[in-house]
């Protein structure tokens, strides 16, 4: 686990992970709160964190494909992952992992 901080796309992977996991949060958890049981309050409180993660990931992605050179069709799947439920994840097994 700690050998994935010592490179760019392992701190990728990591951000990748936490970002799914809050974008997950929110759709299955803090919203049927807010929408469901008027509970606003954790979905400001993760919709934040998460949006922050949304950004930080982006621009994770962003900076490998510029000094990775990835092709186009691996930067466009990265970025697009990050909008679609379990996304991410995805994107840690097929795009990250043995790059």
């Amino acid at each position: 686990m700690l050998d994935l901080f010592k490179t760019q796309i392992g701190r990728l992977r990591i951000l990748a992970f936490v970002e799914g996991v809050s974008f997950l949060i929110i759709l299955f958890v803090t919203m049927p709160l807010k929408y469901y049981f008027n509970s606003p309050q954790p979905n400001k409180v993760f919709g934040m964190a998460h949006g922050l993660l949304f950004v930080l990931y982006l621009l994770a992605v962003v900076q490998i494909k510029i000094e990775q050179n990835w092709p186009i069709k691996k930067f466009a799947l990265a970025l697009v992952a990050s909008i679609v439920p379990f996304g991410t994840f995805w994107a840690d097994a097929k795009l990250f992992k043995n790059s």
